[in-house]
């Protein structure tokens, strides 16, 4: 399979598959595609599978599509403006990903529900208890909401992230919540009451336009009409 990803700031990944290469995606995000891409419906695994999608933020279903007599092609977009990025995923190659970050992958790509082990980060941390864990082997697609940040954590190197920014790590980095210190800074400082905090070793992946951050954002700006 080979890709390219281009546009900004609503990105598009075309991928080219050879005859009986097969993509995975969550239904609605093929935008087109070569007349010979056969699509198949299914659970992607069975119903505990489909379950743990769902509770990570996935449909219950999942789209296969198949190149058939010959080469094929198909193109995902993302569906908010942003960045589409590519991770190479094998053994010891994880990836912990938001909820709604899956975008399509190879066929040899699992996705799965992922719990947060502790259960303040779970319930106060940004991403919430529950996000999505890439696992398998083949190129996985994800979105990301606006530009993206790397950083590189040694082992027990830390970075604190506000709520809705973390976007995705590496499987060997932990995540808990602190406090905002201060009553003050809590109740006056805009910033909310918890942070999420990350530890290395492994790479995380920042956004910077969130969905939420945008929604309030604007919010105040919406004129809602009464009957």
């Amino acid at each position: 399979m080979e890709y390219k990803i281009e546009g900004t700031p609503l990105p598009v990944v075309t991928c080219r598959l050879n005859a009986g290469e097969s993509m995975i995606t969550e239904r609605g995000s093929m935008s087109w595609m070569s007349p010979n891409m056969k699509m198949e419906t299914g659970t992607g695994g069975g119903l505990g599978r489909a379950f743990g999608r769902m509770f990570a933020g996935e449909a219950l279903f999942q789209n296969r599509y198949t190149a058939q007599g010959g080469p094929g092609m198909i193109a995902f977009a993302s569906s908010f403006p942003g960045s589409i990025r590519a991770f190479e995923i094998g053994p010891g190659r994880e990836l912990i990903l938001q909820k709604r970050g899956f975008l399509a992958a190879e066929s040899g790509v699992d996705i799965a529900v992922h719990f947060q082990k502790k259960l303040g980060a779970g319930l106060f941390g940004g991403e919430g208890f529950i996000m999505q864990r890439i696992s398998g082997r083949g190129i996985v697609f994800a979105e990301f909401d606006g530009h993206v940040v790397e950083y590189d954590l040694m082992p027990g190197q830390s970075i604190v992230v506000d709520t809705g920014y973390l976007a995705a790590m590496d499987a060997t980095c932990s995540m808990d919540i602190q406090t905002v210190p201060g009553v003050k800074n809590m109740l006056f400082g805009g910033e909310g009451l918890f942070n999420t905090v990350v530890t290395g070793p492994g790479r995380i992946y920042l956004q910077t336009m969130p969905v939420h951050a945008v929604a309030g954002a604007i919010q105040p700006y919406i004129v809602t009409s009464k009957d």
